[in-house]
């Protein structure tokens, strides 16, 4: 595993989310409150590339850290990835999700669909550092 792992993986889990958050757009816009556009069918800061940008870096900054914890751990197979992301995301990630959105009085559908991301996103990751 190396660095062009950690970009492919954290690319990977980028695109990942643009598929989940496609399926899911309509109710996660309900349930989240952004603003919508003037139609009412997209948010409205969609061509605004800095939540686009953050996302991809936060991406690769994931993948850059699980690449380290896998160096560590002795995780080297594509079967041990997939289980080791999906275990990042679920117990690590999206505890923390829960956690902020349960403070803030956010819907729990807005927690599933973002800890979803969260959960299948680093099994994403976690898959592809190991492909390496």
């Amino acid at each position: 595993m190396g660095f062009l792992a950690v970009i492919i993986a954290g690319i990977g889990g980028f695109m990942f989310g643009a598929v989940w958050y496609t399926v899911f757009a309509k109710q996660w816009m309900a349930a989240s409150g952004v603003p919508l556009n003037e139609a009412g069918d997209a948010p409205a800061n969609r061509s605004n590339p800095v939540p686009y940008i953050t996302s991809i870096v936060g991406a690769i900054l994931v993948a850059g850290m699980m690449c380290h914890v896998f160096v560590l751990s002795g995780i080297d197979t594509v079967g041990a990835g997939l289980v080791s992301g999906f275990g990042t995301g679920l117990f690590l990630v999206s505890p923390w999700i829960a956690t902020f959105y349960g403070f803030s009085a956010r819907p729990f559908r807005l927690t599933l669909i973002d800890g979803g991301y969260a959960t299948f996103g680093c099994t994403v990751i976690g898959t592809i550092l190991t492909l390496f």
